[in-house]
């Protein structure tokens, strides 16, 4: 079973996620650790538990949801793994840096290995499907696991709203497509963990999401 924990960091109060189940194997989702004392936490809390980081994972690459990637990269030793659309928005990391002003940021390593949309990726015991999500962003990607009924689905959903599509590459028409046709095609009671915000599930923004009446 897999055991999801939630880290919030940045200005931009970025939800990571770290995974890990009974192997002790985990991976880390989005980190978005900017502070030093952001990194320590991360750092704690895997040493904490004992686990071991086997990945490192982007749902898409804004700058919020990728500040960790160097740190995380450096310090276990992880090569980065996005999806390959998702390129031009890594490499306009400097440019979405100045203009909110950030600076002292690490720059994001390039991916070591694309993932692919469509299929199956694992570690230690457990497996994820891997769907193709874009609108937030080109090449934006969300993590499901059927057994134990949750989506790590980065900016696509949100509790009662929906990810920005006025960003470089967003595109509204798009991100309605992929939150109407590929995430509520998922089972009611799934859980959806957000890249900002609380969690919620897929049968609530059925039900009440304002994407539906747009």
């Amino acid at each position: 079973m897999i055991q999801v924990h939630k880290l919030t960091f940045n200005p931009f109060a970025e939800n990571t996620y770290i995974l890990s189940d009974e192997t002790n194997d985990c991976v880390i989702i989005d980190p978005g650790c900017y502070y030093q004392e952001e990194r320590q936490q991360l750092k704690d809390y895997i040493t904490s538990k004992g686990l071991k980081p086997v990945a490192l994972w982007n749902t898409h690459c804004h700058l919020d949801h990728v500040f960790g990637n160097f740190f995380v990269s450096q310090e276990y030793g992880l090569e980065l793994g996005a999806h390959e659309l998702d390129m031009p928005t890594l490499a306009h990391m400097p440019i979405a840096a100045n203009m909110y002003g950030i600076t002292g940021y690490q720059q994001s390593p390039d991916p070591g290995y694309f993932i692919k949309e469509n299929t199956k990726i694992t570690f230690g015991n457990s497996e994820l499907e891997v769907l193709f999500t874009p609108g937030h962003a080109p090449g934006h990607i969300v993590f499901y696991s059927a057994a134990d009924k949750f989506v790590i689905n980065g900016d696509v959903l949100f509790q009662g709203s929906f990810g920005r599509y006025d960003l470089p590459g967003g595109d509204f028409n798009v991100l309605k497509e992929s939150i109407v046709n590929v995430m509520f095609n998922l089972p009611d009671d799934t859980v959806v963990y957000t890249g900002h915000g609380n969690e919620t599930t897929i049968g609530i923004e059925k039900q009440s999401n304002p994407i539906l009446m747009m």
